[in-house]
């Protein structure tokens, strides 16, 4: 089962990268999540019974390591470092990660596994330990959420939404 472990590894470990990353936001930070959850993963690929759930175990350690991570970090960050890890951002869409922050973990790691892992409701469910119909209204109740938060960011980017005009318009 290690050497099935170590394949699915190597084909999701962009993805599993980029999950990490819609948590903690730094791309060092996100590294050093996917490379503790790969040796946790290695290391209990021998309990592992079923092939098929590799990927949703592997999602499972990287969002468990992500948001121990973020528990251990409740600590304020100096303004000139968090504007730093803000440039080194590589994600284009900022409006969603910053939607994303408005959700509740569980709803974030629901929505994240759905869209970012695309994984299927009854995967999530597995993984999150959610009944599939908890893991549905967890999804719907989460886009709701994100609707207003997103459609905001939508009109900005169009300029639908205008500052006061300057001195020189009037």
């Amino acid at each position: 089962m290690r050497d099935k472990v170590e394949e699915q590894i190597l084909q999701t470990y962009p993805s599993l990268y980029r999950l990490a990353f819609t948590y903690v936001k730094n791309p060092d930070d996100a590294m050093d999540i996917v490379q503790e959850s790969v040796c946790k993963a290695i290391a209990g690929a021998p309990r592992l019974r079923e092939e098929g759930a590799i990927q949703g175990w592997l999602c499972r350690i990287v969002v468990n390591a992500s948001l121990d991570f973020l528990r251990s970090k409740k600590q304020v960050l100096p303004l000139d470092l968090a504007r730093e890890v803000g440039r080194e951002d590589v994600y284009q869409d900022t409006d969603l990660l910053r939607a994303l922050d408005r959700l509740e973990e569980r709803e974030r790691t629901v929505v994240v596994l759905r869209f970012f892992q695309e994984l299927k409701l009854q995967e999530i469910a597995r993984i999150t330990g959610e009944k599939e119909n908890t893991v549905k209204t967890i999804l719907y109740r989460s886009l709701k959420k994100l609707r207003g938060p997103l459609a905001e960011g939508e009109r900005h980017r169009e300029g639908k939404i205008h500052s006061a005009p300057d001195e020189g318009e009037l």
